[in-house]
Formats: C-alpha cells, sequence, structure tokens
C-alpha cells in the first residue's frame, strides 16, 4: 500500500498517517518532522529549512526531493509507505512520479483531507510543542497533565513561530496558491480520494479505512 495523504496544514493528516501506518505496518514518511529535528538539533540542513518555515515558506525542493527517494528505496519501503505532507508542489509530484517508476511501483491513492480554513486556523495556533524532546500537545485538544510541561520529560512546553496566528495564515496562503494545484494533478491521474476531515479522530479514522478498504 502506497499512499499519499494531501490537505493544507493542521488538517490531521499527520495523525492519521501515524495510525494507518501502525495498523499496516508500513512506515510513515514525514518531511516535516525530519526537518524540525534538525532545526531544533540546528544541522545545516535544519538551519537552511528555519528560514523557510519561521516565514511559513516551503522548504526548497532540492533539500526534500533526495530525502524522499532515499527513504522510498530503502528496504523498510518494500511492503509500501504514507508520504504525509509531500508532495507539496507539481515540481515534486512529477519528481515523486519519477522515484516511483525508477523503484517500479505505483502509487495507490491520494487521500486529500479536507476541513473549513477556520478550524485549520484553531488546530495550529493552539498547538504546543515540547523544547527539548518535540512532543506535540493542544491547548484544546491533547492538553499536558502539568500546564506548560512536557508529559515525556517535563521541559517547557512552547509555541513554534510557524504556529503563530499570522504565520498559520502565511502557510495557508502559500498552501492555496502552491500546493492546491495538487488536488486537479492526482484527480486526472484517478488516485484522488477526498476526505472529510472534521470530527473526532476516531470518526475520521473510520471514514478513512473505508475509502481504503475501496482502493
Amino acid at each position: 500500500m502506497r499512499l499519499v495523504f494531501l490537505g493544507a496544514p493542521g488538517v490531521g493528516k499527520g495523525t492519521q498517517a501515524e495510525m494507518v501506518a501502525a495498523k499496516f505496518a508500513i512506515p510513515k514518511i514525514s518531511t516535516g518532522d525530519l526537518l524540525r529535528t534538525g532545526v531544533a538539533q540546528k544541522t545545516p540542513l535544519g538551519l537552511e529549512a528555519q528560514q523557510y518555515m519561521t516565514r511559513g515558506g516551503l522548504v526548497p525542493d532540492n533539500v526534500v526531493i533526495g530525502l524522499v527517494a532515499e527513504k522510498i528505496g530503502s528496504p523498510e519501503c518494500e511492503k509500501g509507505f504514507i508520504l504525509d505532507g509531500f508532495p507539496r508542489t507539481i515540481l515534486q509530484a512529477d519528481a515523486l512520479s519519477e522515484i516511483l517508476q525508477e523503484q517500479e511501483v505505483v502509487l495507490d491513492r491520494v487521500m486529500y483531507f479536507v476541513i473549513p480554513r477556520k478550524e485549520v486556523v484553531r488546530r495550529l495556533s493552539g498547538r504546543r510543542s515540547c523544547s527539548t524532546c518535540l512532543a506535540v500537545y493542544h491547548i484544546d485538544y491533547v492538553t499536558p497533565k502539568q500546564e506548560g510541561r512536557c508529559d515525556e520529560c517535563g521541559a517547557a512546553l512552547v509555541q513554534r513561530s510557524d504556529d503563530k496566528r499570522e504565520t498559520v495564515e502565511s502557510r495557508l496562503m502559500v498552501y492555496k496558491e502552491q500546493t492546491s494545484p495538487l488536488i486537479d494533478y492526482y484527480k486526472e491521474k484517478n488516485v484522488l480520494a477526498e476526505l472529510d476531515g472534521t470530527g473526532s479522530v476516531e470518526q475520521v479514522q473510520e471514514r478513512l479505512l473505508a475509502l481504503l478498504s475501496r482502493s
């Protein structure tokens, strides 16, 4: 099973990707997670990515395409994978098609998560991240046992710069301009399935598994 989870920032595709990956024993590939780790560790790649992420922009293609190609070509992905948040542009989608052709595999389904814009803003601006282990919480949905402190390591929780309201609005504008054309791109390839991303995690999971069972 080879899947792409597509949708605006904050639609919940990362959470669903983790659950589906565990259920089907396939890896979730998230360049966002890898790059945020790089930022926290101040690696050269992380510092380069930070310049764009802080402004709400997209990380350059030359940073992410090679990373994805290497991962897909690894033994871990022989039985499939879930790409969470990649591709983000038509150029990246074309690059992904070339990668898959080289691997002699096909993309089974692109799951397009859809929720109202105001809900996306509420979800993202309410996120808080651990300053040490990068665990993620939310002021409404996933609250820590001790306010302002990580359950895992006890470090302070912070609001990442790319989760501040003004940056969220910028990220959504970038998404609309650069990433939403992928909807038509994958429709033309007959692999796109729209998924209602509203409601509880369990409700979305039920809808998602129902769609995948028809793939």
